[in-house]
């Protein structure tokens, strides 16, 4: 049976009887569980102001699945783990969602450096330069609507002085192109030539390239909303690079699950970092950051066992 929101009911029909919980009920509820919580104001305002069932994205490596079906958290358990599982996670969520920026402003230029410059300052308009016109006319619909709701000074000068054509070049449109947005004009070039020379400049095949940019957009999204990223799994994953320097040190895991791991996100982001900010200390501080907080589980994030020893993070010091 589907439901309003599209979703189909799994096995027989349900009700959904559980309350709204106060704070103290959903403390409560906790330790009944088994969790031991020391600062009882503390986990009131952590519950206040983070959500019980965000927070339990944290400690749900903390239970224990009974034979009833229940959970229980295992002997020991505390809320202050979920604490700081919850610190880290802020941290190294903000640690990517600055080298995606950096990454995501290098993108649209590059893009459009290169574009206009072979094609035309308004090369984007041309349908004959993209394989798919459906998608096309869509991506091209799409940034209509974000001109039109541009309040960037940019934009309003050249709609405000010039006619034709109608729409400013390339290299101002872009940046109001989201990265989602980008990351689809990208892989709907038509000439595979177009595609290589932006990825050249990263020292990327261009198939590498069109599939992390379009996961790069899921870490954006993911990043933008707060959500956990520490040990997700991701659904839209990313190509690793075969015949670039990279993998010729070993920086990517291979394991099993690894390509749904941030690992390999890490470590194409701390590449791209080195491309457009040499000499930063992105990765030494991500590194410090796993270091500082042993109680993460870096196996959960889809790190090989030797990672400190590989040469990327090996250096980042």
């Amino acid at each position: 049976m589907r439901t309003p929101a599209g979703y189909f009911f799994v096995g027989p029909a349900m009700k959904y009887a559980k309350p709204a919980l106060t704070l103290d009920d959903q403390i409560a509820l906790l330790e009944q569980r088994g969790l031991q919580v020391d600062d009882r104001a503390a986990a009131a305002h952590a519950l206040a102001h983070g959500n019980y069932y965000r927070l339990r994205g944290y400690w749900i490596v903390l239970e224990e699945l009974q034979p009833d079906g229940s959970h229980r958290f295992h002997a020991g358990a505390r809320f202050e783990t979920v604490l700081a599982l919850s610190v880290f996670d802020d941290a190294l969520r903000a640690l990517v969602m600055e080298a995606v920026g950096k990454a995501e402003v290098s993108l649209r230029t590059q893009f459009a450096y290169h574009i206009a410059l072979t094609h035309g300052p308004h090369a984007y308009l041309d349908q004959a330069l993209f394989h798919d016109p459906v998608k096309h006319a869509k991506c091209l619909s799409s940034l209509k609507e974000e001109i039109d709701r541009s309040h960037e000074v940019f934009i309003k000068h050249y709609l405000g002085k010039y006619t034709d054509p109608p729409l400013p070049p390339l290299w101002v449109v872009c940046e109001v192109m989201s990265l989602g947005s980008l990351s689809k004009w990208y892989e709907n070039l038509s000439a595979r030539a177009d595609r290589k020379r932006i990825a050249d400049a990263y020292d990327l095949d261009e198939t590498t390239l069109t599939s992390f940019m379009h996961h790069l957009t899921t870490l954006r999204n993911l990043c933008a909303h707060h959500c956990r990223l520490w040990n997700r799994r991701f659904t839209v994953t990313m190509k690793i690079p075969r015949n670039r320097p990279m993998q010729a040190v070993r920086a990517f895991h291979q394991g099993p699950d690894a390509a749904r791991r941030i690992f390999n996100s890490l470590t194409l982001l701390a590449h791209l970092m080195n491309v457009v900010a040499p000499g930063n200390d992105w990765l030494v501080r991500v590194r410090g950051l796993l270091e500082s907080t042993p109680l993460v589980d870096t196996a959960a994030m889809g790190f090989p066992a030797d990672w400190q020893s590989r040469p990327l993070w090996r250096d980042a010091k």
